[in-house]
């Protein structure tokens, strides 16, 4: 490599391949004269020491292209069996109270205390979340890797998640390498950009978005959705004896939130100024990272494909192509299987067949 770029040596057209390959680069874009500027497909409110972080990763480009090509499929298929658009795109605007806004996304989503306190687990809280969500029309996408390639990780520390919206049709990604509890307010502060009918990348850390008021409001309303006031003030005073680590595990529990979630609404709701929230959230982001990480298993890959495609969209796709209507060299290419069994498994995982 060192001898392509001083000029001793040109690599061979084999050699070209492999590098595309492994750099996961479009092999033409290896023969241009000038390298093509490829910058975000979507709207990008991540910012870095204040400045917007412009360059993508291709793991994340890749990501955004696949689930852009799911939700135009979808908006083809939702309209060829007649189903409307969502109603909860574009359902509110940036003058909003995010209180407001939050009631309003509660009652769609049915998210109640007792919903939340039936759950059992921030597993269950996420998949119920989600699977409401879906309910309303809106695609959920919760995946750590690119299509189905497990050695092609997403880096929680470059995305959280994103939004896509398409003409009304919307879906909301999350990076599935992140801990429960944080996922469950990405997929919350998603919902609120398709609210705001407002595509876009997330990264949600607080300090980072206080100059964008679109990621501003989204948090306001993650956080009022997940953490009701009301409900929290009565939380924080049976739990204002205990010290901090265990106030805030015991509020996180109550809640089925991160612990960061809980210390921002320390900040939102009075109970501690900027300063002192930075000072703790600090001290709390290296008592997490400190933590002993537990190992995954693996998993049922037929029971978690769907949830890294969106169980609604899986379904929907594969009874469309079983009926005639989607050509199975679409359906394989959308759905990231190469073999007719892992199609006909997870046809018959998703209940289809």
């Amino acid at each position: 490599f060192d001898a392509w770029l001083d000029g001793t040596r040109q690599p061979t057209y084999k050699q070209l391949q492999a590098f595309a390959k492994r750099t996961y680069t479009p092999f033409g874009y290896l023969l241009l004269d000038e390298p093509p500027q490829e910058g975000p497909p979507i709207p990008d409110f991540r910012q870095v020491d204040g400045k917007t972080e412009a360059k993508l990763s291709a793991n994340l480009l890749d990501v955004i292209y696949s689930c852009q090509d799911r939700l135009e499929w979808w908006r083809s298929h939702r309209q060829l069996i007649g189903e409307p658009p969502p109603t909860i795109t574009g359902s509110a605007t940036l003058d909003t109270p995010p209180q407001e806004a939050a009631a309003n996304l509660a009652e769609r989503l049915g998210w109640t205390a007792e919903v939340r306190r039936s759950s059992g687990s921030w597993t269950n809280a996420l998949s119920e979340l989600r699977d409401r969500t879906e309910n309303l029309g809106v695609l959920v996408v919760i995946s750590g890797v690119v299509g189905a390639n497990t050695q092609r990780s997403l880096d929680v520390d470059e995305f959280r998640g994103f939004a896509l919206i398409d003409r009304g049709d919307a879906l909301v990604f999350v990076n599935g390498r992140d801990a429960k509890s944080a996922q469950i307010f990405t997929l919350a502060h998603e919902l609120a950009h398709i609210m705001l009918a407002t595509e876009g990348i997330s990264s949600l850390d607080r300090e980072s978005v206080r100059d964008i008021a679109v990621e501003r409001w989204c948090n306001s309303v993650a956080a009022e959705l997940l953490v009701p006031e009301d409900e929290f003030h009565q939380a924080f005073h049976s739990t204002s004896t205990h010290q901090r680590p265990q106030q805030l595990e015991e509020l996180a529990k109550h809640f089925r939130v991160s612990t960061l979630v809980v210390l921002g609404r320390f900040l939102d709701l009075g109970y501690m100024d900027w300063d002192r929230y930075r000072a703790e959230a600090a001290i709390e982001r290296r008592r997490i990272a400190e933590l002993p990480q537990k190992k995954s298993s693996g998993g049922d890959y037929y029971k978690s494909r769907p949830v890294q495609l969106s169980k609604r969209f899986s379904r929907e796709l594969i009874g469309s192509t079983l009926e005639g209507h989607t050509p199975y060299t679409e359906a394989f290419r959308l759905l990231s299987v190469k073999k007719a069994a892992t199609f006909d498994s997870l046809a018959e995982q998703l209940g289809v067949v």
